[in-house]
């Protein structure tokens, strides 16, 4: 009888929840862009910060309603306190956590002295560490940085990357100073944030960006071993992208290209999405246009040639080349390495600046810096696919126009996540202490072994004579020959995969169509806010 009264009450109490929800409803909560960033939609050169803000805005108007959904589902939080609650939790993600702001001197090789200028922003601390790269560039600025942070906010969340999101960067032409130099600039960066409190293996861990590699990490790394992280047996999980005899991880190199080319080919085998466009599905002899032939456009460049796409032109700060029969990525890099250049490559056509964006093509993909593809020129782009492999290269109003055109944008916060992802992955076996695959590879070859045995023993029981069961080339290569790499490859793509799958479903759900960077700000964003009502505010 008690437990009868027990259920009964907890029923009607859930009913009285559901009643005071309906009645409720009436007061609605809305979400209103601001009017300074509605101009973005006509802007031809917006700040870069007010881009992100922007379709944060965008996410959050469509989210409200599933907002008060899930709020709704607290039971133990008066329904009074839902709207405040709600209200309160969009101020947080708008915000910008903390920016930090450096000047230090530097001696220079022939005696004379510079001030250099850095920065470290926190974006979002629902999850912690932070994550974000430290780039090397004369037009690093607080805006700049600002905007690259939150990015990683939304990539993390999205990706479903236990990260809040950092971005860092030092306001330098990398090409003006000696290697001395920049080891003497990167270590006192390190330690100014170092001594702050910014950085550490679970408050902040940067990696590479533009004009960064291994070997500013190895510094980055080494600084802070020697310094206050002497005695943290965590130490080496400071910083991501290191080289691997400093605990870098196999595949991190090649991992946002190769991300790029699982997102594409993802959407690209939606035959629904590419009826749209007006495409076959599948990336089989499609042609593609790189921009930016650096790290991310490089291995992009392979990866699509092994999936049996046709690169046709490949453009970087020095102008581009063009050939309609292909270019081989490895012909076109080491003629790079030779001549510094990617112009005059044998059988090629050189192309003035950025002239090749406007080109037709099956695939665009950006992979140089922000605001690349603009108000002014969106109109000229003929391509049906652009895979964002930099961080925001397009603005707003171009997006706008690239819409209406049927062009489909695989989005920055899902396209180039393949990095983040992966440096991810080092920043696990760092704080582990074991590499992948070591604990693991001799057992799973036993297990395959007797596995083999007892099917071999369970036909001769049921056929009554001899059968020798093997593994076929392609599954022994997978089992005896598997690598870190292999492992980092199969992960990052299967995390890519499913991270689309739910972008897709994200998309279908709130009815973008081809707006995939909406459905993607939109699953980011809920993400976050889930984490910031689950865990309660701070009073």
């Amino acid at each position: 009888m008690r437990y009868l009264v027990r259920k009964v009450n907890s029923v009607n109490y859930q009913i009285l929840q559901k009643c005071l929800f309906s009645a409720s409803a009436k007061e609605e909560i809305t979400h209103e862009i601001p009017k300074h960033l509605l101009k973005l939609e006509d802007e031809e050169d917006p700040s870069f910060f007010q881009m992100v803000e922007y379709n944060v805005h965008k996410a959050i108007k469509s989210l409200i309603p599933k907002f008060r959904k899930s709020i709704a589902e607290r039971v133990h939080l008066p329904e009074s306190e839902h709207t405040k609650r709600i209200n309160a939790i969009i101020k947080i993600i708008l915000a910008c956590n903390s920016i930090v702001k450096l000047n230090f001197p530097i001696k220079r090789d022939n005696g004379e002295y510079d001030i250099i200028e850095g920065f470290r922003v926190h974006h979002c601390t629902h999850r912690m560490p932070t994550k974000g790269g430290i780039r090397y560039a004369s037009e690093v600025n607080a805006d700049e940085v600002k905007a690259l942070a939150a990015l990683m906010t939304w990539k993390n969340s999205l990706l479903s990357v236990p990260f809040g999101g950092a971005k860092g960067g030092i306001k330098i032409d990398p090409k003006k100073f000696s290697e001395a130099e920049l080891e003497r600039i990167t270590r006192r960066y390190a330690l100014e944030l170092i001594k702050r409190n910014v950085v550490g293996p679970g408050i902040d861990v940067p990696a590479p960006d533009v004009n960064t590699s291994p070997r500013e990490m190895s510094w980055f790394v080494d600084t802070y071993i020697k310094t206050l992280g002497m005695t943290n047996i965590n130490a080496g999980g400071i910083i991501t992208g290191k080289p691997l005899f400093l605990g870098g991880i196999n595949g991190r190199l090649s991992a946002t290209g190769r991300g790029c080319w699982v997102a594409t080919e993802l959407f690209m085998n939606q035959k629904p999405l590419m009826d749209e466009i007006g495409i076959s599905p599948g990336l089989k002899d499609k042609t593609v246009i790189i921009q930016g032939f650096g790290n991310v456009g490089y291995f992009s460049a392979r990866y699509f040639e092994r999936a049996g796409c046709k690169i046709i032109g490949i453009m970087d700060i020095e102008g581009g080349i063009f050939n309609e029969k292909g270019i081989k990525s490895e012909d076109a890099i080491k003629h790079r390495m030779k001549t510094k250049s990617l112009l005059g490559l044998s059988g090629c056509k050189d192309v003035a600046k950025n002239e090749l964006l406007f080109e037709k093509c099956d695939i665009l993909v950006p992979a140089a810096q922000e605001k690349q593809i603009l108000k002014s020129n969106a109109d000229k782009i003929q391509t049906k696919v652009i895979c964002e492999g930099a961080n925001g290269p397009t603005t707003p109003a171009a997006d706008k126009i690239l819409l209406k055109k049927k062009i489909l944008m695989i989005p920055d916060i899902y396209a180039n996540a393949g990095g983040v992802t992966v440096s991810y992955f080092e920043w696990l076996k760092n704080i582990n202490h074991v590499s992948y695959g070591k604990l693991q590879f001799g057992y799973e070859m036993e297990h395959t072994r007797l596995l083999m045995e007892s099917v071999g023993d369970s036909l001769k029981a049921g056929l009554g004579k001899e059968i020798k069961v093997e593994p076929n080339e392609a599954f022994k290569k997978m089992i005896i020959s598997a690598s870190e790499k292999d492992i980092v490859n199969y992960s990052l793509g299967f995390s890519m995969y499913k991270a689309g799958q739910a972008l897709y479903e994200t998309a279908k759900e709130h009815k973008t169509g081809i707006d995939l960077r909406a459905a993607a700000y939109m699953m980011a964003v809920f993400k976050v806010y889930k984490v910031y009502e689950e865990a309660g505010l701070a009073y």
